[in-house]
């Protein structure tokens, strides 16, 4: 059974492990915090891929920023990682073959071919974390757009021009919906600037009134971005990954999209595919699992 070394690329931690062709984890993972500079960088990436090259078949990159159609370079600054890391020439890195892609991506394939959405042609999976990620499967087929570049999480929830996005623009359904989105409206119900997701969350289980609302308007984000999501692209199925996922309440959420949209009725779940999504979906795809459908 051939074997694929992974590696998850973020802006403060680097996993690598083995994946086989069934998406499991046949190796240790590895944990380094990711190196500041661009050069350090590199010379991770070379001790890991030297450390383990000769017992797989291919190196599979699941990295932060968005990956181009040829699957072998990043299209743009990441914002949370060295500036130069765009510039990486990632097939220079192994005498192996080298497979890059997007880690939200990596994680969407992860869950079609073993997880939540696995049997479904249709998916899409957004990760709710710090930050908001997004994959994208038509067809059975991962959605990369005419760049490489399909699947991220930035449109319109509000034309106040009131929150600044990560990607520099205004309002974005990731400045509404991620964990700092939920600070952020926590803080301007509460008035308090100290507040944290924690305060919310624990506020929600005692049953404190000002943290319910909150909560509930940040779900009904949620359900307002799915919806739009859902009127465009008709899904089987959203996933619901990342590390905010697990407060949602699934149930509700389908019930209120389902209300709501024009497109025939669908579904929304938790993921299923593990924390190590990205390196297992970076190992498949680098296998050429489901390539074809």
């Amino acid at each position: 059974m051939k074997k694929a070394l992974a590696i998850d690329v973020g802006g403060t931690k680097i996993y690598n492990t083995i994946i086989d062709e069934t998406g499991k984890i046949v190796g240790e993972v590895e944990k380094h915090s990711t190196p500041k500079s661009y050069d350090e960088i590199i010379s991770t990436f070379k001790n890991i891929i030297q450390k383990h090259e000769n017992n797989v078949d291919v190196i599979a990159f699941a990295t932060c920023g968005a990956v181009n159609n040829t699957n072998d370079g990043i299209l743009g600054s990441t914002g949370n990682i060295a500036k130069e890391y765009p510039k990486t020439d990632f097939k220079s890195l192994s005498k192996r073959a080298v497979y890059v892609e997007n880690d939200a991506n990596c994680a969407a394939w992860a869950e079609h071919i073993i997880g939540a959405s696995k049997g479904e042609p249709y998916s899409v999976m957004l990760t709710l974390g710090t930050g908001v990620g997004g994959g994208i499967i038509l067809d059975n087929k991962l959605y990369k757009g005419k760049s490489g570049a399909a699947g991220e999480m930035h449109f319109k929830m509000s034309r106040t021009n009131d929150r600044k996005c990560t990607c520099g623009s205004t309002d974005c359904f990731e400045a509404y919906t991620s964990g700092t989105g939920l600070r952020i409206t926590a803080v301007e119900i509460s008035k308090n600037p100290d507040i944290t997701t924690y305060d919310v969350i624990d506020g929600v289980k005692n049953g404190d009134v000002m943290m319910t609302e909150i909560f509930n308007i940040w779900q009904n984000d949620i359900i307002n971005g799915i919806i739009g999501l859902a009127d465009i692209f008709d899904p089987n199925v959203f996933v619901l990954s990342g590390s905010m996922a697990e407060f949602v309440d699934t149930d509700y959420i389908t019930e209120k999209v389902n209300a709501e949209i024009v497109t025939q009725p669908t579904r929304v779940v938790k993921a299923q595919a593990g924390n190590y999504s990205g390196m297992i979906g970076a190992g498949l795809l680098a296998l050429g699992v489901g390539i074809n459908g």
